[in-house]
């Protein structure tokens, strides 16, 4: 009992140490920092009001349409890549499994470069439906596909076995039974990480700007760039970054929140 009181004390101890040396670096910081410097290279209020309505109504918008877009068709292939991966015929299963290394093993930039510049200069005259948000959607979807395959290939395998016996023996086909009774039940358990891959598309957004976009086709990283430019002031990025987390701190809360229901649901 002595020894695993004195095991706990140490413990107490080295935590109160960490605490005490994180308070004192906090402290330095903010004692060193010249705060007069950073508000008015990031913080004058007449920039930030003069953003508005813009950044929300054409920046922020823009980011959620590509972000949207990109997401659902990721989502619909990546789907079709999760399936094929768990094909029996070899060939789907190498298809997939070729792009699924590919464009995970890619920067996303790379992808964007890509798409605006490769894609039209191997299909001449060829125009991607959309336009820019087409585009976006386009580079989005084949970095995000890959990643959601991999998510909804586990998340199909952590569906008990017994559920597609079960279903046979009622009478449903594999095609079917896998539709209806095994799909359903492994988005379930993938969305909490399909969220979390959301939130990484929201921000790999910002790449948007090498595709090159007029005025109203801006996101919120090149809006704020561009201001940021025209101003000779770093205000509008930090605006910017502050309409990101509007939109990234909510959906990590519900993260959280959706896990702590799965775990309380096993």
């Amino acid at each position: 009992m002595t020894a695993l009181l004195t095991r706990r004390r140490r413990r107490h101890v080295w935590q109160g140490v960490q605490y005490t040396v994180f308070v004192a670096v906090l402290a330095a910081v903010a004692a060193l920092a010249d705060w007069g410097r950073l508000r008015n290279q990031f913080a004058r209020k007449d920039l930030a009001f003069e953003l508005f309505p813009q950044i929300i109504t054409t920046a922020l918008r823009n980011t959620v349409l590509y972000t949207a877009s990109g997401f659902v068709f990721g989502l619909a292939l990546g789907m079709v890549l999760a399936l094929m991966r768990l094909s029996s015929a070899a060939p789907y299963r190498w298809v997939a499994t070729v792009y699924i290394e590919i464009f995970r093993g890619l920067p996303a930039l790379l992808i964007f470069i890509f798409v605006g510049v490769a894609v039209p200069l191997a299909f001449p005259g060829t125009e991607i439906p959309g336009g820019t948000y087409g585009k976006v959607a386009l580079a989005l979807g084949l970095v995000a596909a890959a990643y959601i395959a991999e998510t909804i290939r586990a998340g199909i395998r952590a569906v008990p076995k017994g559920q597609m016996e079960a279903a046979r023996s009622l009478g449903f086909s594999h095609t079917r039974a896998m539709v209806s009774v095994v799909i359903p039940q492994a988005i379930r358990i993938v969305v909490p990480p399909l969220t979390n891959e959301l939130v990484l598309l929201f921000k790999d957004s910002s790449l948007v700007l090498f595709l090159g976009v007029t005025l109203d086709e801006r996101e919120l990283t090149k809006f704020g760039r561009d201001l940021a430019s025209q101003s000779a002031n770093s205000t509008p990025i930090l605006v910017a970054g502050l309409c990101y987390l509007l939109v990234t701190v909510p959906l990590g809360f519900a993260v959280r929140r959706l896990e702590a229901r799965a775990d309380r649901a096993k």
